[in-house]
């Protein structure tokens, strides 16, 4: 009976200490003109035979909600510049843009609440630091819009949207480092767990 009292109690305090996936701007440039090609694999478009110009990376994450629990059906949209720093966007015409990177992905969890895409790691543009603009989505509705950026970059302290996190604990979770894989060591690995404050319904 203690040992089940004191799962109990340890239940509020372990959904105190995780803190919600901070919700950020969409920005101006989700894509306007959604691409034919809208896997989970950005590197390489449909059709072409060469894959995109950057630093190949594996990016992986769970999406639970405050208390652990993964969250299934959930879509998750990734969309970020290429390795010139151009989106998929019209208004972003860029002569020189990758036309082998996809520039948009998305991913529906399973059981598990993982998800997993091959994309680039994320580089600077004017104005702003590397990162990569996340949407997840359910029945219909969308749950959360936010971004990840590059752990230890040295724009991140520049950039006024992540700067506009003032809790550090909601601040740290976005941040994600970009390791050299161990099964494939020219590419990068990257984990990126997402807590939903909410929770959605069925």
């Amino acid at each position: 009976m203690l040992l089940g009292a004191l799962a109990c109690a340890a239940q509020p305090a372990l959904a105190q200490n995780r803190a919600p996936t901070p919700p950020q701007t969409e920005g101006p440039f989700y894509p306007d003109r959604l691409p034919l090609d809208q896997d989970n694999d950005l590197t390489m478009v449909t059709g072409h035979p060469f894959p995109a110009a950057g630093e190949i990376t594996d990016l992986t994450g769970r999406i639970t909600d405050l208390n652990g629990k993964p969250l299934r059906g959930v879509v998750i949209e990734i969309w970020q510049v290429d390795n010139n720093g151009h989106y998929l966007h019209t208004a972003d015409p860029g002569a020189d843009k990758d036309a082998n990177f996809q520039g948009y992905g998305r991913f529906e969890t399973g059981l598990d609440g993982t998800y997993r895409f091959r994309t680039i790691k994320p580089v600077p543009y004017p104005g702003r630091t590397p990162h990569i603009h996340v949407k997840l989505q359910r029945g219909g509705r969308e749950l959360l819009t936010t971004q990840m950026y590059v752990q230890g970059h040295p724009l991140n302290e520049r950039d006024a949207i992540l700067r506009g996190i003032h809790d550090a604990q909601q601040r740290a979770s976005v941040l994600v480092p970009f390791l050299p894989s161990r099964e494939r060591p020219a590419e990068l690995t990257a984990r990126f767990d997402i807590v939903l404050g909410i929770t959605p319904v069925s």
